[in-house]
């Protein structure tokens, strides 16, 4: 009996297996607690093909990291808050939760890429502040909603989750009459 030749993967294929196999290594451990050998398992692949691909486990971590920065990006946009956002978070979320608890959930917590995490908070914050700026007057209680409602929003979307997604059709809703909530509190009195 022949066996049956091992077919060789293209090199970008290949890339995209092992960081598809590190996305979920990386979000059942977090990068701490995860090895490479948990990885190229994960992968079926060997170690050795690791580092083909990524000088480090930082490296792979950082570029799992940006991937899922990448595909929120392409679903939700950067500049602009609307009646679509959360839907399209949802949407993002559920397509790659794993992708997605990395970015919010678990990489804040990793020293090293604390930075990525703080500019993604400063960015939700300012773009929050612009679009506030027509519903609440500027001000302490202006800064404070657009602190609150990219956290609040996020959290939500994992909470959401980590529920087993339920009712997708109306959580968009429930997170918004959230969102509302805060805008109201903001308001001056």
């Amino acid at each position: 009996m022949r066996a049956e030749p091992v077919k060789r993967m293209r090199r970008a294929e290949r890339r995209e297996q092992i960081l598809n196999a590190a996305t979920r290594a990386f979000a059942r451990a977090g990068f701490a607690a995860t090895s490479l050998d948990d990885v190229a398992s994960e992968a079926g692949i060997t170690r050795v093909i690791l580092y083909r691909h990524f000088d480090s486990k930082t490296d792979m971590y950082r570029a799992v990291l940006d991937r899922a920065c990448n595909r929120l990006i392409e679903k939700v946009g950067v500049d602009d808050f609307n009646g679509e956002s959360i839907p399209a978070l949802l949407g993002a979320a559920s397509a790659d939760p794993d992708g997605f608890r990395l970015l919010f959930r678990y990489a804040v917590r990793e020293p090293e890429f604390r930075d990525l995490m703080e500019s993604m908070t400063a960015a939700s914050a300012e773009i929050a502040q612009k679009n506030l700026a027509l519903q609440i007057p500027a001000g302490p209680w202006s800064a404070w909603a657009a602190q609150i409602i990219p956290a609040l929003t996020l959290e939500g979307v994992i909470a959401w989750l980590d529920a087993g997604q339920p009712d997708p059709d109306q959580a968009a809703e429930r997170i918004s009459q959230a969102i509302h909530g805060v805008i109201q509190a903001a308001q001056p009195r």
